[in-house]
């Protein structure tokens, strides 16, 4: 082995009074380097990763092809740069134009990363976890942000370019701007906590404190969407969502929706047969869940009549004006099928004394 190298260095010793030649061969050697790196990346640890399950690591391993190359071989293009001999002012030119086109190489990978472990956390975490589908564009944007600042930073840096004035600059424009849209900025800050904290996602059937109800379309960085049954769209800014009142009926521990139906039935009616026709009427129902089983409630002596309230599932919080029309109709007509009477309001009036006739 010392041999080998005493064998290098003595004809690179030769090669002393040709630096161009030198710069040729030391490109040369460089690039093979780097096609052997990338043959061990490509072969050698992606075999290692293709044992594994998730293939989030063979998506990386993908992705370093290219920089992984062009990084050993801009690396011998310097050394070559700089063997040179060239003006001073010519070499620093071309040494910058290349940690340029480095740092360019290894942005794009950085976006390009941070796309796919933010695809590879999102379908991960599920249901549970921070980075959803829904909160996917948030943090795909704010880490493209970082990304390329890192990389603007890294290129005037290369440059030699004093950014101290450009951070000054940035602060004092992003102070004016600050104020300039403090209604946007509390949009966008209540949409990333709404991302986060998941009072509610897509799909879900939410009512809002000022009454408005519809299926959640959209949570974006500025706005919710709602879908109304009447298919009609309402956009909400998100500082109001967040400072609102909101009840989600697909937030519990599943999206089904229990139905109330609230029904009055005179005075001396058979109470087990009312209980039975409204639970026959449940049954015959598509619609209506069979687990949890409906049940009926006897829940007052009313003024006219007597209260029963029906309690049914639906799988779909969507359904339920549909189900509660197609239960009243059912009801109505078991009722009139069975002899069972529903009342409505009456008022007895009793007169102690009839007014003195005035002509008498």
């Amino acid at each position: 082995m010392e041999q080998f190298f005493d064998t290098i260095r003595n004809g690179w010793g030769l090669l002393e009074p040709y630096p161009t030649l030198q710069a040729i061969m030391l490109v040369v050697i460089f690039l093979v380097l780097a096609k052997l790196g990338d043959l061990v990346i490509g072969g050698v640890v992606r075999r290692i990763t293709s044992k594994t399950k998730w293939e989030f690591d063979d998506q990386v391993i993908a992705l370093l092809h290219r920089p992984v190359f062009v990084t050993i071989a801009l690396f011998g293009l310097s050394l070559a740069v700089m063997r040179l001999g060239l003006d001073q002012e010519l070499e620093d030119i071309n040494l910058n134009l290349i940690q340029t086109i480095m740092v360019w190489v290894w942005l794009v990978f950085g976006l390009r990363f941070g796309r796919v472990a933010i695809d590879a956390l999102s379908g991960r975490a599920g249901a549970t976890g921070v980075v959803q589908p829904s909160t996917r564009p948030l943090f795909s944007n704010a880490l493209a942000i970082v990304v390329i600042i890192a990389g603007a930073y890294a290129i005037l840096v290369a440059w030699d370019i004093n950014v101290t004035g450009l951070v000054a600059s940035a602060g004092i424009v992003g102070l004016a701007l600050s104020f300039a849209a403090q209604d946007t900025l509390s949009n966008l800050f209540a949409g990333m906590a709404i991302m986060v904290d998941k009072p509610y996602k897509l799909g879900d059937y939410i009512i809002l404190d000022s009454g408005e109800r519809g299926e959640v379309t959209d949570i974006g960085l500025r706005s919710t969407r709602l879908l109304t049954r009447d298919d009609v769209e309402i956009t909400i800014p998100n500082g109001v969502m967040g400072a609102a009142k909101i009840i989600n009926e697909a937030g519990g521990p599943a999206q089904r929706y229990r139905i109330r139906i609230p029904v009055g039935v005179a005075y001396g009616s058979d109470i087990d047969h009312v209980m039975r026709v409204l639970l026959d009427v449940c049954k015959t129902h598509q619609k209506i869940a069979a687990q949890p089983a409906a049940r009926v409630r006897f829940r007052t002596f009313g003024e006219s009549s007597l209260d029963f309230e029906l309690l049914c599932w639906i799988a779909n919080p969507a359904d339920r004006g549909l189900v509660t029309h197609e239960l009243n109709c059912e009801i109505y007509k078991a009722f009139a099928t069975t002899g069972i009477e529903i009342p409505f309001p009456q008022r007895d009036l009793h007169i102690k004394q009839m007014p003195a006739d005035s002509n008498t």
